[in-house]
């Protein structure tokens, strides 16, 4: 049994490799790769793997460290921040696609309560797919990142509720009281988690990080993990909820970051078993009979769940692009679903027949996913520049409707009120040079309204919201958003509104650099290089380099556009030079006392250089400092000397000036 299973394994990592190898090179993503590998050798492909049983149990453990990698990442404040996605959004989206799912159904069955099921079934989307494309491009703290993360944490809670309304839909009798007491439980349990995160959790961590084990810590970290998530699971929640909420309670500790990092690999490599064991599902042979069939409910579930999920997102106030990245973002079935067909195939609410329908029209939809997702910035894009749509804006709630600010001309234009929106409003303000600020978060609009802030909300990628701020006058344009696609199109609509205009991108990754600067933004100021050419700055410093050549480096980099630190390589020649030339070199202070002789003397007068070697580089009397001290400039009791020199010269030269030597060279020139 333990042979068959590493078998299977070693056949499912081969399998995996190959094909995500291969379709790496034709630019398709390895999720995809991971599909289609277990539809190879599932048991309806080429059967090298029947027994899927082990292998989806460490699919399991996959998207239950996925989840918790997430949520470490999420941290309880975005989760207060997105709280109108999750209820607001959230809810929308799943009543409604519940809703308009049983419709569509009841006139091709004519079964009311196989109906509902089958709205549950298309309610949910995929949280594994969602937030792995969502991570692997930096867009979970994006606008669509945001409400899609809501909306599916929404979907995950629901996983609870509809599982206890099916017994009821294949017509058994259901005990009201007994679905609210299990209600209560979860959300009890829920209360209790995130309570952990404010004492039991950092305090534990606390204790285990003192022991200075690694081992010990990543066995705390995967006990949390898991234990969690079977706590929620024995309560009737999904494990991959519990996951997440175990997330959550590590990131409110100052060891997340190590956790992260301690758990990746392990994520990773469990992350692409669930990919695979999906693919396992798909019969081939059935799929290519009902080829038609399957098509047309393939077409109908992404139609219906685009259109839902933009709606979701429109009524809290979402932008229509955005609005429709988050419904295409959201448009496939997501894995739970499987669990929920299970149960009312079980329960006779779905034949055979239905059950490998959906199969297969389900994994259609997890496979065709990163695809849409690649094109859905443009695809919402050119969708929401459409004249019929521009009638639905008025469904959305916001500040929209709020007066722009009266023409301005020469001012600085800010995108996104983040950290470094606030740092630079903050400076401008005090340098009293004028300033708007574009935000799409309604509630920081409002709040900053409230303190002052000449701030609006809109989506800097319309044309119309950007000639409100005056891009045609404006001297500068910032954009520091969470957003790449939306970033490229702010750019390009910027240098296509003013030519004249200044434009400073900032940007998390390196990659995105030389696009943004072919779309026309003059400086380009990505995270992650930032941080880089800070430290070696200070390296640099540290080993004497003169300031200016420093400086004259990091101008270079800039300049370049970072191609320097993609290959690094640091000025050895100099840095060897000046290394030997000042390692040697240190600073001392001499205080001139009472009694001192040096009182009243000039610093000519003293000949400190000629007889030590030890030069003054600088005078403190009081609260002023004179730097750079002419031979003439008298020095006086209470006086500080900054000294430099090499450290037997300084020694000596205190001795110089602690005895009356430099009276009798004085006295005898």
């Amino acid at each position: 049994m333990e042979y068959e299973f590493l078998k299977s394994l070693v056949i499912v990592f081969g399998a995996s490799a190959l094909v995500v190898f291969l379709l790496h090179k034709l630019k398709i993503p390895s999720l995809v790769g991971f599909l289609v590998a277990g539809v190879i050798i599932g048991p309806y492909g080429i059967g090298i793997v029947k027994d899927t049983r082990s292998i989806e149990m460490l699919a399991e453990i996959g998207v239950i460290l996925l989840l918790f990698t997430i949520g470490i990442e999420f941290s309880m404040a975005k989760l207060v921040r997105i709280k109108k996605a999750v209820i607001g959004s959230g809810g929308v989206q799943v009543f409604l696609t519940i809703v308009l799912s049983a419709i569509a159904a009841y006139f091709a069955i004519k079964n009311i309560n196989q109906s509902v099921f089958f709205g549950f079934l298309i309610a949910l989307s995929s949280t594994a797919i969602v937030l792995k494309s969502l991570a692997e491009k930096g867009e979970i703290d994006s606008p669509h990142g945001r409400i899609m993360v809501g909306i599916l944490i929404f979907q995950d809670l629901c996983v609870v509720p509809l599982m206890l309304l099916i017994p009821a839909l294949s017509g058994e009798s259901i005990n009201i009281m007994d679905v609210l007491i299990k209600m209560g439980r979860a959300a009890l349990i829920i209360a209790v988690v995130l309570l952990s995160a404010r004492w039991i959790v950092p305090a534990l961590l606390r204790q285990v990080v003192h022991t200075r084990s690694r081992e010990l810590f990543i066995i705390t970290i995967i006990l949390l993990c898991l234990g969690i998530a079977l706590l929620t699971a024995r309560f009737g929640l999904s494990l991959a909820l519990g996951a997440f909420l175990a997330g959550l309670i590590i990131s409110e500790s100052e060891y997340a970051h190590q956790a992260t990092a301690d758990i990746l690999p392990f994520k990773e490599s469990f992350i692409g078993l669930f990919f695979v064991s999906v693919g396992m599902l798909m019969n081939i042979e059935y799929m290519f009979d009902h080829l038609l069939k399957i098509t047309i409910i393939v077409a109908s579930i992404f139609s219906l769940k685009i259109i839902t999920g933009m709606f979701s997102a429109i009524v809290i106030g979402s932008p229509l692009r955005t609005s429709i990245h988050a419904g295409l973002g959201l448009s496939q079935i997501g894995e739970f679903s499987f669990v929920l067909a299970i149960s009312g195939k079980a329960l006779g609410l779905i034949t055979d027949d239905f059950y490998q329908i959906f199969l297969s029209s389900s994994v259609v939809t997890m496979m065709v996913t990163p695809f849409v997702l690649q094109v859905a910035p443009s695809v919402s894009e050119w969708i929401a520049e459409r004249r019929l749509l521009k009638k639905v804006r008025i469904l959305k709630k916001g500040y929209e409707g709020e007066g722009f600010p009266r023409k301005r001309h020469d001012h600085v234009i800010i995108i996104g009120f983040g950290l470094n929106g606030r740092n630079l409003a903050r400076v401008l303000k005090e340098a009293e040079i004028p300033y708007v600020v574009l935000e799409m978060n309604s509630d920081t609009v409002r709040d900053m309204k409230k303190k002052g802030e000449p701030i609006y909300y809109g989506d800097g990628t319309s044309k119309e919201i950007l000639h409100k701020l005056g891009i045609e006058k404006a001297r500068l344009l910032v954009i520091a958003i969470s957003d790449p696609a939306s970033t490229r199109s702010i750019v390009a609509i910027a240098r296509s509104e003013n030519p004249d205009i200044y434009i400073i991108v900032r940007t998390r990754y390196i990659v995105e650099v030389d696009d943004l600067r072919t779309l026309g933004a003059n400086e380009v100021i990505p995270e992650e290089f930032e941080t880089s050419i800070e430290i070696f700055s200070r390296v640099l410093h540290h080993y004497h380099m003169p300031r200016n050549v420093i400086t004259e480096h990091i101008d270079n980099i800039r300049k370049d556009n970072y191609r320097v630190l993609r290959a690094v390589e640091l000025p050895r020649k100099h840095l060897a030079e000046k290394y030997e030339l000042l390692k040697e070199i240190n600073t001392e202070s001499y205080l001139i006392k009472e009694a001192s002789k040096v009182d009243e003397h000039s610093i000519k007068e003293l000949r400190l250089r000629t007889e030590t070697g030890v030069t003054i580089i600088a005078v403190q009397r009081g609260d002023k400092v004179h730097q750079n001290p002419q031979p003439d400039f008298v020095l006086k009791r209470g006086d500080i000397l900054l000294l430099i020199g090499k450290k037997e010269d300084i020694n000596r030269a205190i001795e110089y000036l602690e005895s009356d030597r430099f009276l009798v060279t004085k006295y005898y020139r």
